[in-house]
Order: structure tokens, then C-alpha cells, then sequence
């Protein structure tokens, strides 16, 4: 699925300019990416912690997370009430770090199932949400050209990280096993991993290789978008287990809206 189309886009509170797009402040750095509905987000503080972390680590200082929801509301306006918005924090400035968000329209998850292709690759640094990353990008775009949806990021040795853009988790009739592998903690596995139990879904975090996919009945991804289940990963058909779907979409559901 395409993005929606920009509309509007505001560097430290202020419409971005040519000049602005075309200086390189952004070319590293760091974002978040969120879903907005009547002014709410899942896991804002999940949010603004990710930024401050991400910022402490890149540019040495930290980030005010109510200066930082003043420029999502400030770039929403009076007008926009439902959106996909990112927040980027980028190279520093004699004044400080530059803030740019962007405004799209609503992104809803994928309705049908999705699936993986599996290359061997790892993002740098996968531990930040960070700009600039060519071989996640690439491998996207080969994963997609080659009939996919996404790509399944390995290691070396098989083991299964992450995807190029969400988290993925694996059923084994019982559990919900999450990969043990060097991979970005995302906001909705995040919100959605402690909660699992209480819908009597017990989870663990474990290695995960390739070969192992035949132990696992049915697995799902998890972004800002939402929750979709895998139906294939290579030539390896997977179930679309509908009571597992159901428990996460309901543990999902019962996570709070935070207002901006």
C-alpha cells in the first residue's frame, strides 16, 4: 500500500520551506511514525520516549516531549482530525535540534493477509528508528517487485530479526514467541506484548531461525499501522489462525488513546 499524499508538512512549528526541504538537516536523524484518530494516539509516551532515546543516543541531549506534541498539534490545525503523522528529529542546528512533522491521511491496516520474502540482511543500529537506512529500503522494494509485501530481515545464521517496516511474531498453538534477535522495539509490539497474557496468550522472546517455520501454525506483524497475519514466508504457507487474531485484536482494542 502507498502512503497517502503529504498535506502539510512544518519544520519547529513553521510551514517547511524549499530551502528548508532541500538543506540536508534530515538526511540523519531519527522519527516516529503514528496513527491519529480525533486527536489520539496509541502510546504516546511509548512515543515521546522513543524520541528522547533516540536523540540522547545521536545527538547528545534530550527532547521535550510537550514541545514535541505542540508541533503534532500545531501541524494538524483546527482542520485535521484523523491522520498518519511522523515526527523527525534531524542533524542539529546552531539553535538546536529541527523538528519536522508530517501530516498524511489515514493509513487502516491491510484487510487480507500478507506475505515475507526472507533476505539476509540487518539493519544498522536496529535498536533506533533512524533515517537513511538504503539496504531496508532496498530490500522492500525487491521483496514487493518480487510479488511480497514486505521483507523478513535474517542474520547470518537464519535467524529471524524483524520486518523492513514492523515486528513479527510467531504461534505455536500455545504461545506467542517473539524473535530474540537485534531488532527495533516497535510501539504496537510494545503496547500489545504484556497485554497478550491477559487475554490468556502467554508469550516468550526466543530465536528464531528459518528452518524452524514448520514449528509455528500461524505468525503476525505489528507496526503503526495495526496487526495483520502472515499467510506465507517464501514458499512456506502459514495458517490464519482466527481465534489468535481475534485475542491480539482485542488486547489491541483495549489499548487506551492518548490525546496529543
Amino acid at each position: 500500500m502507498s502512503d497517502p499524499q503529504i498535506l502539510r508538512t512544518e519544520v519547529d512549528g513553521r510551514e517547511a520551506t524549499a530551502e528548508q526541504l532541500r538543506f540536508p538537516a534530515f538526511t540523519y536523524g531519527h522519527f516516529t511514525a503514528m496513527q491519529i484518530r480525533g486527536r489520539k494516539v496509541r502510546g504516546l509516551a511509548l512515543h515521546l520516549a522513543r524520541l528522547d532515546a533516540g536523540n540522547r543516543e545521536l545527538f547528545g541531549v534530550g527532547v521535550d516531549g510537550d514541545a514535541v506534541r505542540a508541533h503534532i498539534r500545531h501541524a494538524l490545525g483546527e482542520d485535521i482530525a484523523d491522520a498518519s503523522v511522523r515526527v523527525y528529529l534531524g542533524q542539529p542546528q546552531p539553535d538546536g535540534v529541527s523538528v519536522m512533522v508530517t501530516v498524511r491521511g489515514p493509513i487502516e491496516v491491510a484487510a487480507e493477509p500478507i506475505g515475507l520474502m526472507s533476505v539476509g540482511y540487518l539493519r544498522s543500529e536496529p535498536h533506533i528508528k533512524h533515517l537513511a537506512d538504503h539496504g531496508q529500503v532496498y530490500h522492500r522494494r525487491r521483496a514487493e517487485l518480487a510479488g511480497f509485501d514486505d521483507a523478513l530481515l535474517t542474520g547470518p545464521d537464519g535467524a529471524i530479526a524483524e520486518c523492513g517496516i514492523a515486528n513479527i511474531a510467531f504461534f505455536d498453538g500455545t504461545t506467542v514467541v517473539w524473535p530474540d534477535a537485534p531488532a527495533l522495539q516497535g510501539i504496537t509490539m510494545q503496547l500489545v506484548e504484556p497485554l497478550l497474557a491477559n487475554g490468556g496468550m502467554p508469550t516468550r522472546r526466543a530465536r528464531i531461525h528459518m528452518a524452524d517455520l514448520g514449528s509455528y501454525r500461524a505468525a503476525f506483524v505489528t507496526n503503526s499501522r495495526g496487526i495483520v497475519p502472515v499467510a506465507r514466508i517464501d514458499d512456506h504457507s502459514l495458517d490464519v489462525d482466527a481465534n489468535l487474531m481475534r485475542t491480539v485484536a482485542e488486547v489491541y482494542g483495549s489499548v487506551p488513546w492518548d490525546t496529543i
